[in-house]
């Protein structure tokens, strides 16, 4: 009897510990599908993103005439948070405490006001020059605002992997003819859209580091780019082609390399 006793209480302490080291393990396993299906989680455990006010919902209605320099510069303002962001992942660890402050939210901000200046100006031509929006400059790290405004849209990498590389393409400006004075917002749009692309396909770089074989990256990030490329360099050859000689070749500066 006293040995089975035993058994029963040796069994009873196993069934005890199994039970415990199932929950253990699912609660592990809840962890991980919140850290991967949450971005935000991601992002705060990798330090967190840089987040700016978002410009276009507080302008007033766009004159006609001043929308393409408005969007073009719309489209910059994408660009360059995703380029601080780039920044961000590629810097992380490096300087002192005040080295995001200084070296990418500073450099940021400067950028924003020139380009907030430009769109004010841009309006300001064809109708009432909004004030105030000089306010939205600034950003900060981490998902709050210095203004309390909505974020950009931009995307942003929300991992460092220094194997990660960068994604290189043949530069299009450099190899266009003169551009007609017709032409030129209409061709600056579409340059700088090819900007954002670049930036976004170096988030997704960052981002789905480690994820799927050995032909990822070229299925997946190199491939799609080239095909938006191949679309927004056709656009710009049409642009130029209705008051010039259309260009001839620019497909071969489509195809980009990690």
């Amino acid at each position: 009897m006293p040995a089975t006793g035993g058994r029963h209480r040796l069994s009873r302490r196993t069934k005890i510990a199994t039970a415990a080291l199932g929950l253990a393990i699912a609660a592990g396993a809840l962890v991980i599908a919140t850290t991967v299906g949450d971005p935000g989680a991601a992002n705060a455990a990798s330090g967190g993103q840089i987040t700016c006010p978002d410009v276009a919902s507080r302008l007033p209605a766009v004159p006609a005439q001043a929308q393409a320099e408005v969007q073009r510069n719309l489209q910059l303002l994408d660009t360059q948070i995703s380029e601080a962001n780039n920044r961000l992942v590629t810097t992380q660890g490096q300087g002192g405490p005040n080295f995001v402050r200084n070296a990418i939210l500073g450099p940021l901000q400067d950028k924003r006001t020139s380009t907030i200046d430009r769109i004010a100006i841009a309006i300001g031509r064809q109708g009432e020059k909004p004030q105030n929006l000089g306010g939205l400059a600034a950003c900060s790290l981490g998902g709050q605002t210095g203004s309390g405004a909505a974020t950009s849209q931009a995307p942003a990498p929300v991992q460092s992997t220094a194997s990660a590389g960068q994604i290189s393409c043949p530069d299009v400006e450099s190899r266009l003819p003169a551009i007609p004075a017709q032409a030129q917002a209409e061709v600056q749009r579409n340059l700088q859209l090819l900007n954002t692309q670049i930036a976004e396909a170096n988030n997704r770089l960052v981002t789905s580091a480690g994820q799927g074989g050995p032909n990822f990256v070229q299925n997946a990030i190199l491939g799609p780019l080239e095909d938006k490329r191949v679309a927004t360099i056709n656009r710009i050859a049409t642009a130029i082609g209705r008051n010039a000689e259309k260009p001839q070749g620019l497909d071969a500066l489509a195809p980009c390399t990690r």
